[in-house]
């Protein structure tokens, strides 16, 4: 078995998927990409700044994960990855294969590892020595042989800082996560109401949390994004506390439009509001 298959069973194991049930699915589709893509030769890993010195204004309004500050990431990358295949054949002639962002059981950060683009941190992300780690990973899984680049060395030494400031001790040791304690996962992937053991604990994040990758040294290299499209929203970073907590289905159809917050849906996301104002 592989290393990558043996950390995921025994990541699964021990539940920390939380109530993330298709993370059982498909294992084998997981660490095989011929069972994916019938014929598939290579895995090409890719990688997609969507760094921003952007904040939201009211220091005291909840926050969102900046990743979530412009279009979702899924309509502009997969319209990029579309282009690249496109050059590709346009170079080389008939290439048989598929795109994936996010949307298959793909193990990305594994693959991004083995191709170089990076080790995995000790909060589990993958980090990229000239840009830090706030970017997305996508693959090309394709039918062509192709040299593959081999994986770097590990750089984060003794350094814990993700592990101290983890609010919900997530990282339940250097490069273990136990997903159903991560913010992102009860604010995003948690559909019923939140455990009560968190109610102080959540940072003021409505959605997502950036914590850990706001507190890696390597993320000092990170440099802002140039994609027109993940260009926040003006109206998103304006509002104040007072207006996150009376937002209307309206306002949030209007601010979240093509947004990877909508994925929470307006229930979701005013739960969590409510939950970080419980008293």
């Amino acid at each position: 078995m592989q290393p990558e298959a043996r950390q995921l069973e025994q990541w699964l194991n021990k539940n920390y998927n939380g109530k993330m049930a298709y993370m059982e699915n498909h294992f084998d589709k997981r660490i095989d990409p011929t069972k994916l893509v019938p014929g598939a030769k290579s895995v090409v890993s890719l990688l997609f700044n969507y760094a921003t010195n952007k904040k939201q204004t009211d220091q005291t309004a909840p926050k969102i994960s900046k990743y979530a500050y412009g279009k979702d990431y899924h309509f502009v990358i997969k319209e990029k990855l579309k282009e690249f295949i496109f050059e590709i054949k346009q170079q080389i002639g008939e290439v048989d294969g598929r795109v994936f962002v996010d949307s298959a059981p793909v193990l990305d950060k594994h693959w991004a590892k083995r191709a170089g683009l990076g080790w995995l941190g000790k909060h589990s992300n993958l980090i990229n020595k000239q840009m830090g780690s706030f970017f997305f990973i996508a693959e090309l899984i394709i039918d062509i042989e192709l040299e593959p680049d081999g994986p770097v060395k590990d750089y984060c030494g003794t350094c814990t800082k993700c592990i101290d400031a983890c609010p919900t001790d997530a990282i339940v040791q250097p490069y273990v996560v136990d997903g159903s304690r991560c913010i992102s996962y009860l604010t995003i992937e948690l559909k019923e109401e939140l455990p009560n053991e968190f109610s102080d604990k959540m940072d003021n994040w409505m959605f997502g949390c950036d914590v850990c990758q706001d507190v890696c040294p390597w993320n000092r290299f990170a440099k802002p994004n140039n994609e027109p499209q993940f260009k926040p929203n003006e109206k998103l970073l304006e509002m104040t506390n007072s207006e996150w907590k009376e937002l209307s289905q309206e306002v949030f159809n209007q601010v979240f439009k093509k947004s990877p917050v909508k994925r929470t849906k307006f229930s979701g996301l005013t739960r969590n509001i409510a939950f970080l104002n419980k008293k």
